[in-house]
């Protein structure tokens, strides 16, 4: 039995920590704010309550996997899972929208055909094909083994087939996933809502490799799933399962150093100066952490992925709201921008800015646990912002709200008149919760694009030290947190020679 230490209480880190007590180690979890979950947060106010990270969960078999594995319990049996049904609806900057059924690639091409014209669903269904053999491609080495040694072979290779596109006396392949929009859909509102998902990850479609059409395909083959009383309720059972495993929980500790004899971590040492010893640790923090942990030199090998810079965080508005949710109304609205030039050129240029016209994801959940009565409903606002978000101030910050707002109504008929409050949740509240600089959002891992959007390997080239969470290997996102605990777990268990889940 060995004595672990995990350093914070993120759900990547939490995974972990269960899956080593089930393998007999003796796990305690050290996280410097009073509670679990990291991103995974709630706010309540009057009744009211609201996820402040993640509103939705895709790919639930990383969870369900978790609990199987972790006390053979169905994840149904601790959270209750079900599916959002439409996946999303989407509103186009032309005024069109269209309602995309879960996991239908059919009914996505029928939707599609309707709303945009004929044709359209058939581009989009095609695209799906050729995600699918990207997503068949890169599956395994992304998401379910650690990271390969040579990891540089899965930047070399785009694994998205694109299709030859002929302009001028030349004939190319899309190579950025928004040159497979232009090329591939060429409709703006099919490309809109391709796009729309890396910017949901904080990466900019003009750079981002055509491997991130998995992104999309995710929500289209496994489905888009909400747990009741929100996603918070996914971490307290997370939480819940490693304290039936006898994990010990310590709130209020914050990590200072990494404590290392004869090139091997041997223990954390804490603020108020106390160290615990352990024969491992397990690493749930931000790069930046990490290296003033280990003594302001992230302990990476030579050859281990480079950590993801200059990425963005999210500006999230809760909205209180008066009169009950409509029925048949969509558990996720998409609000495109009237602007995208305008909107990548302020989240992506040399000097971040807030975007005038944002991008807006408006979470309308059916749950009556977020609501004080059936009279009432919980709105959450989502918007891409810049870490820090640019250096803006409070009242830039409020302003931005406001323009969500407004791009909202255009989903929400009489939003404004419905409106009870408003909290505003800034990337410093993000940071204040997970400890990322700026409350910088990590994306998932993705292929191509000579490996700059890869993540850090579990392992370190200090012995004994992993990492684990959004920020290493597999990268962000709720199901890649998850799977980033499985990796650490099984190496520490098994040994470097483990090659991941078969």
């Amino acid at each position: 039995m060995a004595r672990i230490a995990v350093i914070g209480a993120g759900t990547g880190a939490m995974a972990a920590a269960a899956r080593l007590a089930v393998a007999g180690h003796r796990v305690t979890v050290y996280e410097r704010t009073e509670t679990y979950g990291g991103a995974v947060r709630r706010f309540e106010r009057d009744g009211f309550a609201f996820d402040t990270g993640p509103g939705v969960l895709p790919l639930p078999a990383v969870y369900r996997d978790l609990f199987v594995k972790t006390g053979k319990e169905p994840l149904e049996d601790v959270v209750d899972l079900v599916q959002v049904d439409p996946a999303a609806r989407h509103v186009f900057a032309d005024g069109a929208e269209v309602a995309l059924p879960n996991a239908s690639r059919a009914g996505a091409v029928a939707a599609l055909d309707e709303a945009l014209g004929a044709g359209a669903g058939q581009r989009w269904g095609d695209f799906l094909v050729r995600a699918r053999e990207a997503w068949d491609r890169t599956r395994r080495p992304l998401l379910e083994e650690p990271l390969w040694p040579d990891w540089r072979v899965l930047g070399e290779r785009e694994p998205y087939p694109a299709v030859p596109h002929k302009r001028l006396l030349r004939t190319r392949r899309a190579g950025t996933l928004a040159e497979v929009g232009a090329w591939e859909l060429r409709d703006p509102r099919l490309a809109a809502l391709l796009e729309s998902h890396a910017l949901a990850y904080g990466l900019d479609p003009r750079g981002a490799p055509a491997s991130a059409a998995v992104l999309p395909y995710m929500e289209h083959a496994f489905g888009i799933w909400y747990v009741r009383g929100g996603l918070r309720e996914l971490a307290r059972a997370v939480y819940e399962r490693c304290a039936a495993r006898r994990v010990r929980f310590v709130f209020g500790a914050e990590a200072v150093r990494i404590v290392a004899r004869d090139g091997r971590a041997t223990g954390v040492e804490f603020a108020d100066g106390a160290v615990a010893e352990a024969d491992f640790v397990v690493a749930g923090v931000a790069p930046e952490a990490l290296s003033g942990l280990a003594g302001g030199t992230a302990p990476r090998g030579d050859g281990d992925a480079a950590p993801q810079r200059g990425l963005p965080s999210r500006l999230t508005v809760l909205l209180a709201l008066r009169g009950g949710r409509p029925e048949g109304t969509a558990h996720r609205t998409v609000v495109h921008t009237e602007d995208r030039e305008g909107e990548l050129a302020a989240l992506f240029g040399a000097a971040p800015r807030l975007p005038e016209r944002p991008t807006v994801a408006v979470s309308r959940p059916d749950d009556p646990a977020l609501v004080p009565d059936p009279d009432h409903e919980a709105v959450v606002l989502t918007a891409t912002a810049p870490a820090a978000a640019g250096g803006a101030d409070r009242a830039a910050l409020d302003a931005q709200a406001d323009r969500m707002i407004a791009a909202a109504g255009r989903a929400v008929p009489g939003l404004r008149d419905r409106l009870l409050w408003r909290e505003v949740r800034t990337p410093a509240d993000v940071a204040d919760a997970t400890g990322a600089p700026g409350g910088a959002v990590p994306p998932p891992a993705l292929a191509a694009a000579g490996g700059r959007l890869l993540h850090p390997a579990n392992s370190t080239a200090l012995a004994g030290l992993f990492t684990v969470g959004g920020w290493s290997h597999p990268g962000g996102g709720l199901p890649h947190a998850g799977m980033s605990g499985a990796l650490a777990a099984g190496l520490i268990v098994e040994g470097p020679e483990f090659r991941g889940s078969q």
